[in-house]
């Protein structure tokens, strides 16, 4: 096993690239609003938005595919050249994405090369994970090995919180407008191919796991990870309990504690773009420690019991927590200190373009203020209105600590379960056996909160909170099957029995 010393430089390299690769994939769920607006028809704006939360979504779905394909190779020729190959996918579909037109200059090939290298990076993710983690957890002494992969399990957060810290930074450095209606926006998509390279060089430097290693040298290495994974009757159904009874719960706490929460803020409370991402980002700086303390406290107390508490929570407080977030930013109950209207403030996009914008700012007692802008295209269509509320200090400090309350849940579930899952499964097809049930949970029903939830609440007879009975639903359904069949003995197989 590794020095202390050494076991850093392995985290250390391993989860920049993991990091990076988090980067990319979520720059597109952060940039969501503004994509709708580039690649979709502009029509009808919620259509654009679910869309693109489906082309969002699509990049979850694929991403088991990933699991096999490179899990596979991972098994066969080993973990550092197979999460290399995985970098490099994820850095180029991400820079060309920032590269592709929008729907007005080539119509319907916007959306389908957008969705197309979503999918690339959707497999790439789905094979970098697994041996990022793999590659730690063989290094690391069994002892301490949910504190050694905690600091992998930073790294998608570190990763959505570095996205949105680049997107606000370009954004006041090229100005709102440049930004929304200019090329602002492709600015962090380009910026990636930068950071790849970067990651790459780090990664080149690495050698190979050592327990692969031996595992290689004794010529013990699957022929068949595949086969052999899902193939044999007990190593399948440690695959199923890992899927229903962990990465389930897991993946759909992990997306409503911050995408949907994020995606909430914007377009249920309408707060600010700048500020609800600020919310965001700060929240993510509090919370994020605790991945590292429950993956600590997992080698101590086990990790079934840390990771279905924070599953038991996001079922028992999740609509509470979101009822008080549209609280906050609703103005209906507020009393108004002054309004001021500006009229004719906006360009006219057509001939068939009947009125100018027409935008009113209320500001209330408390300081919150509302803008509400009414376009009136022409006179057939109704009116297109938007509101946007800046929230005063206070109630911009409640927001941050019930998203925080959210992300330390996520703490919980996702702190402890790489170990957890590198511990189900022998050396010889760990790769290919922990990656699929965790990215079929985390990046199939996790990633699809923000679109299913989304698309709930559209539905009639539905309102603003309908939709997260689904992350709900689904977190009770995996803290159910966990309690009843999920073992806490925290013991790796050993494969060389």
């Amino acid at each position: 096993m590794q020095t202390e010393k050494g076991i850093g430089r392995v985290i250390t390299a391993s989860s920049v690239g993991t990091l990076i690769e988090w980067y990319d994939f979520y720059i597109f769920g952060s940039l969501s609003t503004i994509i709708a607006q580039k690649f979709f028809p502009s029509s009808n704006p919620t259509a654009a938005l679910l869309s693109t939360l489906a082309t969002f979504a699509a990049g979850f779905i694929v991403r088991p595919f990933g699991a096999l394909v490179f899990g596979r190779i991972g098994d066969l020729i080993g973990r550092k050249y197979t999460f290399l190959l995985t970098l490099v996918l994820m850095g180029l579909s991400t820079f060309l994405i920032g590269c592709v037109p929008s729907y007005a200059t080539i119509g319907g090939w916007a959306p389908f090369l957008v969705l197309l290298l979503r999918l690339i990076q959707g497999l790439a993710l789905g094979g970098e994970y697994g041996g990022a983690a793999t590659y730690v957890a063989e290094h690391a002494p069994a002892h301490k090995r949910g504190y050694y992969t905690s600091w992998i399990q930073t790294t998608a957060t570190l990763g959505l919180f570095v996205s949105l810290g680049v997107i606000l930074s370009i954004r006041r450095w090229v100005g709102v407008d440049e930004f929304v209606n200019g090329q602002g926006w492709r600015y962090p998509f380009l910026l990636s191919i930068v950071l790849v390279i970067v990651s790459i060089f780090i990664r080149l430097k690495m050698s190979e796991s050592p327990l692969f290693a031996k595992l290689k040298l004794e010529g013990k290495t699957s022929v068949n990870p595949l086969k052999e994974s899902f193939g044999h009757k007990e190593n399948f159904k440690m695959v199923l309990l890992a899927l229903f009874g962990a990465t389930m719960g897991q993946g759909v706490i992990w997306y409503t504690g911050q995408f949907y929460a994020q995606n909430f803020i914007l377009t249920k409370c309408n707060v600010e773009y700048e500020q609800a991402n600020t919310i965001i980002l700060i929240a993510l700086v509090f919370a994020t420690p605790f991945f590292v303390v429950f993956g600590f406290l997992s080698d101590k107390w086990g990790r079934k019991k840390i990771m279905l508490a924070g599953m038991l929570l996001g079922v028992l407080l999740y609509r509470p927590i979101f009822k008080e977030l549209f609280q906050i930013a609703d103005t209906s109950n507020k009393v108004v200190a002054s309004t001021k209207v500006v009229a004719n403030n906006g360009p006219i996009a057509s001939l068939n373009d009947a009125l100018q914008p027409t935008t009113t700012i209320s500001t209330f007692t408390d300081d919150t203020q509302l803008k509400t802008t009414v376009t009136q295209k022409d006179t057939v269509l109704p009116p297109v209105i938007k509101k946007e509320v800046t929230l005063n200090k206070g109630s911009q400090w409640r927001m941050i600590g019930l998203v925080a309350l959210m992300v330390l849940f996520v703490t919980m579930v996702y702190g402890p379960i790489a170990a957890f899952l590198v511990e189900l499964f022998p050396t010889r097809i760990r790769y290919t056996s922990m990656s699929l049930p965790y990215h079929i949970g985390n990046g199939v029903f996790g990633g699809l909160v923000p679109f299913v939830a989304t698309l709930i609440t559209t539905l009639p007879g539905t309102d603003h909170l309908s939709g997260l009975w689904y992350p709900i639903g689904a977190a009770l359904l995996s803290f159910i099957i966990g309690l009843i069949y999920l073992s806490d003995k925290n013991k790796i197989v050993d494969d060389h029995k």
